[in-house]
């Protein structure tokens, strides 16, 4: 049987036992680098600890449900040992060592306990509650994180932007002190995920400007990712001479250089506010994961090779040289660590699980625990003096555009822990100009340009969350998100789930996007897909098509992102931005008057709007859908004598079933108006509210064809259009229609 673990368990005692322990390769003492003897050996219990506990894992199968091992990544204590219990840390899967030796500096912890219940998905784990083995603890500023293939990047340079940006503004309530670093760890095979490589540019670009960027990089170079192996000098190459990024090398399975360069790194973060590329040299130990035959892809004398370097080893050794510990005192240590764990986890096991889908999803939707009651509205003095609104042109009419944009306004005056991020969107105002002017009124440490990289904007907003701040990221275009879906998809949605309603994300995505822009731009600034978001646990996806409406929404998403801690999609139909007109040229029909705060109504996430009282069909939408529909309804009651009811859902995740059951309650007839793609489309998704509620009606649907937009007026062929509105209609009404229509 292949069994690397027990090898590497019967290695460690019978070469401490028989003292065959590595040559020390250096002179360095504890004191050289800052450490006492105790402290040694403190790192060294750390160290046993973690690696009985990947022992049990391996050995405790249908008991444990985890077996990414942090053997062979020992230096990573010392990397605690290094930093301060307020520095927040993003870590690698393989970072246990960091984990336990930070928790041991908090009175009162458990840490073994602790690891052995997140192993073993027990229901009252600290961290996740049973849901994920995740490295995490509020106690140790550590938010959890899954499987960190370099996601977790963009997010910890956004929480080291936000150290330097909460002490300019003075932020109220930060999390992190204004000395503070970030500390964030992954692999070498990692480094080459475009996320990791965007990420380490932003936090480099930042620094070549002279911003502030207080983050370590840790690199945990073994060599290998899963079975590829890293090309020899692969990551010095990359990274030694980096602009902006600092660069030290140590080697992790060496207990002293780890900490010598760790201490190195830290102090120039902290001291210096500048991002280092701390490269630790490390081994992996027992493969991969449980499951991995090591043997298929490398040779078992380079394994016996790997094996041989074990940090454990190397610490055990510098003990014995130093005359700190004898071979006695250090497998007395490693059985006694052992025969705990083993006691502990006898405990833990019979520990209770999650056993229903409503525990296990509870805390999808951040606990009432983590609201954040809403700041009251700025007074009407500080108002004008800030905004030096003239009243004539507050009351004339205005598009989406500038509603959305005066809000923002509103927005920030009242709370002071928001800011706006995006492409363009200080100085230029944005693509569509709706944030113009915002720069010279809030500066720019609360109107952010940043670098053109999605995923480094929404890791801006997210890290920046992190520490107190409830964030406004602009994505230029609903087609740019996908190039960052990961970071709402697996990092921000996740992490209210994963630690159990501990740590929350809270902020407002502003998205520009949908279609009907006269064929202007093509598919990437007219893409009408809303798929990617609509299966996303716990977010919300809201969608104006009103000025009014848009105002009123931004101002609820921002309460519901600062108060109960939500993400929100904020999807603004770019079609409609300066629509003035709805029937006929200068009606003015698509204007509103903006509102204050104060003296203005509230749209609630399961509010639908009405238009209309017509008892003959009644008509869904939402965004340019709405609009569409809207002109259709005179159409219909002028030249047909049918009398409608437009409906907008506006919020389109989660869905306001009960408000649209209501409002089309008592009617023959409903058509759906879906201006987005056929497959996968909302209106897929309320036919099947429609079944399942047991509605009665006479259904039918038009949707956008399943292809991307072209240029020009072909653009029209792929779209619905007022006219497919009225033809559906009609075909919806007439005896001989067709029920369910797709058009």
């Amino acid at each position: 049987m292949f069994d690397r673990a027990s090898a590497v368990d019967e290695a460690f005692k019978s070469r401490v036992k028989s003292g065959d322990l590595p040559k020390i390769s250096t002179h360095l003492t504890p004191e050289d680098v800052g450490l006492s003897a105790c402290e040694l050996v403190d790192v060294f219990e750390t160290q046993i600890m973690n690696r009985q506990l990947d022992l049990l894992a391996r050995r405790s199968k249908g008991k444990t449900f985890y077996s990414i091992g942090s053997s062979g990544h020992e230096g990573m204590a010392m990397v605690a040992k290094a930093s301060r219990l307020t520095d927040m840390a993003f870590l690698h899967y393989r970072d246990g060592n960091f984990l336990l030796q930070r928790k041991k500096s908090v009175p009162g912890a458990t840490p073994l306990y602790d690891m052995i219940l997140s192993f073993a998905a027990a229901k009252d784990d600290p961290i996740s509650g049973g849901r994920h083995k995740v490295l995490g603890g509020v106690d140790v500023n550590i938010p959890p994180q899954t499987s960190t293939i370099a996601s977790h990047l963009p997010k910890a340079v956004g929480a080291a932007h936000s150290v330097a940006m909460a002490r300019k503004l003075k932020l109220d309530g930060a999390v992190l002190p204004e000395d503070a670093i970030i500390l964030c760890s992954f692999g070498d095979a990692s480094t080459n995920h475009s996320t990791a490589q965007g990420a380490i540019n932003a936090a480099a670009w930042a620094s070549y400007q002279n911003s502030p960027m207080p983050i370590v990089f840790i690199c945990e170079d073994n060599d290998i990712g899963i079975s590829t192996k890293t090309p020899k000098g692969w990551i010095e190459a990359n990274y030694a001479n980096r602009p902006g990024l600092e660069y030290i090398a140590c080697d992790g399975t060496h207990p002293l250089s780890a900490y010598q360069g760790a201490k190195h790194a830290v102090n120039i973060s902290r001291f210096r506010r500048k991002p280092v590329f701390l490269h630790m040299k490390t081994v992996r130990l027992m493969g991969h994961a449980g499951a991995d035959i090591e043997t298929v892809y490398t040779d078992i004398k380079a394994l016996e090779a790997n094996e041989a370097k074990d940090p454990l080893l190397q610490t055990a050794a510098h003990l014995l040289k130093l005359g700190i510990l004898n071979q006695d005192d250090m497998l007395k240590l490693y059985e006694d660590i052992g025969e705990r764990i083993r006691a502990i986890s006898e405990q833990v096991f019979v520990r209770p699980k999650l056993t229903t889908a409503q525990a296990v999803m509870e805390p999808i939707v951040p606990a009432k625990t983590a609201h954040i009651p809403a700041p009251p509205f700025a007074s009407k003095t500080a108002r004008t003096a800030m905004l030096k609104r003239d009243k004539r042109i507050l009351s004339k009419p205005m598009p989406m555009a500038r509603q959305i944009g005066t809000a923002l306004a509103d927005i920030l005056l009242q709370y002071e822990n928001t800011f706006i991020c995006g492409e363009d969107v200080a100085r230029k105002g944005g693509v569509y100009g709706v944030t113009r002017g915002l720069l010279d009124k809030f500066g720019p440490a609360r109107m952010v340009d940043t670098l053109l990289d999605e995923q480094s904007i929404l890791g801006l907003a997210i890290g920046a969350a992190h520490n107190g701040f409830v964030p406004i990221p602009e994505i230029q275009f609903l087609a740019y998100l996908h190039n960052a879906a990961d970071q709402i998809r697996g990092e921000a949605a996740t992490l209210s789930f994963f630690s159990n309603s501990q740590y929350t994300n809270p902020m407002v995505v502003r998205i520009a996007g949908l279609a009907y822009q006269k064929g202007f731009g093509g598919h990437f600034h007219n893409d009408n897909a809303l798929a990617a978001l609509r299966d996303i646990p716990g977010i919300i996806v809201a969608c104006p098509s009103h000025g009014d409406d848009a105002r009123k929404m931004l101002r609820e998403s921002v309460r519901l992102a600062h108060e109960e801690r939500r993400i929100v999609i904020f999807l603004e139909p770019i079609a409609l931005y300066q629509m003035t007109d709805l029937h006929e040229e200068d009606d003015g029909l698509w204007l509103g008057s903006y509102v204050t705060p104060s003296e203005d109504e509230i749209i609630h996430l399961d509010e639908v709007g009405q238009y209309g009282k017509g008892k003959d069909v009644c008509i869904l939408s939402y965004g340019n859908g709405y609009y569409l529909s809207r002109q259709a309804e005179k159409i219909l009651a002028k030249q047909h004598g049918i009398q409608s009811k437009i409906v907008d859902m506006r919020w389109l995740q989660p869905l306001p079933e009960a408000a649209i059951l209501d409002a089309i309650k008592g009617y023959k007839h409903v058509l759906i108006v879906d201006e987005c793609r056929k497959t996968a489309s909302l209106s897929e998704q309320i036919l099947t509210l429609f079944a399942e509620s047991g509605v009665k009606a006479k259904t039918s649907r038009i949707c956008a064809q399943d292809s991307f937009i072209p240029l020009g007026a072909a653009a029209n062929t792929v779209l619905v259009s007022k006219e497919q509105i009225i033809e559906a209609t009609l075909d919806l009404l007439s005896d001989q229609g067709k029920g369910a229509r797709n058009v």
